[in-house]
């Protein structure tokens, strides 16, 4: 029988636990033997595993976070963590392992794929900063989190005619302040990938205050500046008392969006499909509104690139 591994790494994105279940599921209906991997490459060193069946994953597909963990591993970086990894997969019976996570777990993937184990990725990140796929797992859900946020601070922001900056994840990429700061209104989104001034985002903040706006929301992306700098130079140069809102971690929780639990159904199943048929080494994604794979080492490789089309429809809308 063949025997899959899964395991969740990196930083956890909501639609994880969807994922999850749509692989054991996928699998249990193929009489395909599945195998939970706990704590990422950390668990997989360890030994930390066990194996999944219907029961495993009831009730989890509303679920944010991971059931099955996630932590990083410093040892399965070196050529002797990847040696005692490999033995542990060979000593569980496993042949083949279908990764979730970003960036950095991909590239643990193609370490395994490299050293021939059958392997799958899956992109879990709210950052959506991999360059080869449209959307990843999680990313929908931290904008839709953010959007809310902003919904409340433009409340109490009215009620006092003030401004705020939001400050939201994203240090190297913008898109969740993107995507977020068009969404919910925002006057000025500042983001890694765009050079603003700060006369810029002043002059649009006393233009609004001339004509009576009450409130002037500021999204900014964590990886750019100071959020408290950036605020105290826009009380000095507007007049504008100005406060800061970081949002932190709270983007990673919460229920996962509809749009998140229906990417990580499909792109669970296909990756057991996959497997199955003795395909390995690939990432999926979405291009297109279709989920497509495509080599895993090409994948990593591929950089993200930035929506500038979105990014000046939101400095139009924003006047």
């Amino acid at each position: 029988m063949k025997t899959i591994g899964l395991l969740t790494s990196g930083g956890d994105a909501p639609g994880m636990n969807a994922c999850i279940r749509a692989i054991v599921r996928t699998c249990v209906f193929n009489g395909v033997r599945v195998m939970g991997i706990r704590s990422g490459y950390d668990g997989l060193i360890k030994g930390d595993i066990y194996e999944m069946n219907v029961s495993s994953v009831a009730d989890i597909i509303q679920r944010g976070g991971t059931i099955l963990g996630s932590a990083r591993s410093e040892e399965f970086r070196t050529p002797r963590g990847k040696k005692k990894a490999i033995g542990i997969l060979s000593d569980f019976g496993i042949d083949s392992v279908i990764v979730m996570g970003g960036d950095g777990s991909f590239r643990g993937a193609k370490e395994l794929s490299e050293a021939g184990i059958k392997t799958i990725g899956i992109p879990c990140t709210i950052d959506n900063d991999m360059g080869y796929t449209d959307y990843t797992i999680g990313f929908f859900t931290a904008v839709e989190t953010v959007v809310d946020a902003i919904s409340k601070i433009r409340d109490t922001s009215s009620s006092h005619g003030r401004g705020n900056v939001v400050e939201v994840m994203g240090r190297h990429c913008g898109d969740i302040a993107l995507y977020a700061g068009l969404a919910g209104g925002a006057e000025t989104i500042v983001v890694p990938e765009i050079d603003v001034n700060i006369e810029e985002i002043t002059d649009k903040v006393i233009s609004g205050k001339k004509r009576g706006k009450l409130h002037h929301i500021i999204i900014l992306a964590e990886g750019v500046g100071n959020s408290y700098e950036l605020a105290k130079a826009i009380e000095e140069k507007t007049d504008v008392t100005t406060k800061v809102t970081v949002l932190g971690h709270i983007q990673r929780g919460g229920n996962p969006s509809a749009f998140d639990r229906l990417l990580a159904c499909q792109m669970g199943s296909k990756a057991v499909k996959l497997i199955m048929d003795e395909r390995s080494g690939l990432a999926l994604g979405m291009k297109s509104n279709h989920i497509f794979e495509m080599d895993l080492i090409e994948a990593v490789q591929v950089k993200h690139k930035f929506n500038t089309d979105l990014y000046e429809i939101a400095r139009e809308l924003s006047i």
